[in-house]
């Protein structure tokens, strides 16, 4: 529909449970592994391991904080869109451990700059 990205939650069937992830600490987002994110989704059943898989469209991940973004502790990092309570719960635990929260903004540019230069 062309109206997809505006109005999803009109196109797309529910998550029976849905998560919050909270932030295990307060600080700023300094690095996500989005590959484990990426696998996390998958593990719900929102991706492909093989193409004869199905894919479910009631599961997945939003609202993703960002790097460099700033989170306080107990607040969202995610929300887990998933097919029962299990499920949910290793997300989050999955999702959690892909942050890396700290005191700063981390910046590996520099270091990639002086191995080009």
């Amino acid at each position: 529909p062309g109206d997809f990205v505006d109005r999803s939650r009109d196109h797309l069937p529910a998550a029976p449970v849905v998560r919050e992830v909270a932030a295990p600490e307060t600080g700023t987002v300094r690095s996500v592994a989005t590959r484990g994110i990426g696998l996390t989704v998958v593990a719900l059943g929102g991706g492909r391991r093989r193409a004869s898989d199905s894919v479910d469209p009631r599961v997945g991940i939003t609202g993703l904080a960002a790097r460099g973004d700033r989170v306080e502790a107990g607040a969202p990092l995610a929300m887990v869109h998933a097919s029962d309570a299990e499920s949910a719960d290793e997300a989050a635990r999955t999702i959690a451990a892909a942050y890396d929260i700290g005191d700063s903004h981390s910046d590996p540019l520099p270091a990639i700059l002086s191995r080009i230069g």
